[in-house]
């Protein structure tokens, strides 16, 4: 049985890596992977780093991962979902840079493909935001998170009085964000587009 620290002594990262080294209670394992979760979803790679991080034995790890995968709690396919679905809500990416992000929570690429030909295929319009257009056909995931990104960032960018200095700054967000050289061409020019509309609306109202 590891022994507590005594009154007063506090621990380095080492000796709690001891201490839970000598852990042999499952329980007590599944007690962390449950604290960790309570944050947020995260992936079976992240639980399985953060426990072995933290020092416990690397059977009672698998042991506790298997316990939680078979209650539904940890669910690498619901947790990429999810991922997809907060990324398009709050800060769009492309498919690319999903794909990339996926792959560092460790979603191995045939679930990361299915997930992302989900989203192609539809997903949620209420996380996306996206209405299907007059022929019944959604549009393209890339190209509406690009648009989302740039409405985002609208009121910064319009503080941006020079065009060409605007359009350099526009194009560059979306190519940091992963986006390809097409989809931010192109909604780089919707963008500008759409607010030099809102521009000629406002005058003329204001006349």
């Amino acid at each position: 049985m590891p022994q507590r620290p005594a009154q007063g002594h506090r621990e380095s990262f080492r000796e709690r890596r001891d201490r839970r080294a000598a852990i042999g209670d499952p329980d007590v394992v599944l007690n962390a992977a449950a604290r960790f979760l309570e944050v947020r979803p995260r992936s079976v790679d992240e639980v399985r780093w953060h426990l072995t991080q933290a020092g416990y034995r690397a059977e009672l790890v698998e042991r506790a991962l298997s316990r939680l995968t078979e209650l539904g709690v940890v669910d690498d396919g619901e947790f990429a979902r999810l991922w997809v679905e907060s990324r398009d809500r709050a800060r769009p990416r492309s498919e690319n840079a999903l794909r990339r992000e996926l792959a560092l929570k460790g979603i191995d690429r045939e679930l990361a493909a299915q997930v992302l030909d989900e989203r192609r295929g539809g997903g949620s319009d209420e996380a996306r935001g996206d209405a299907a257009t007059a022929d019944g056909e959604r549009p393209d995931p890339d190209n509406s998170a690009a648009d989302r990104l740039l409405q985002k960032h609208a009121r910064t960018l319009a503080r941006i009085a020079e065009p060409r200095e605007r359009r350099q700054r526009a194009y560059s967000l979306l190519a940091r964000n992963g986006f390809d050289p097409e989809v931010c061409r192109e909604a780089t020019a919707r963008f500008l587009a759409s607010a030099s509309a809102d521009d000629d609306g406002s005058a003329v109202d204001g006349e």
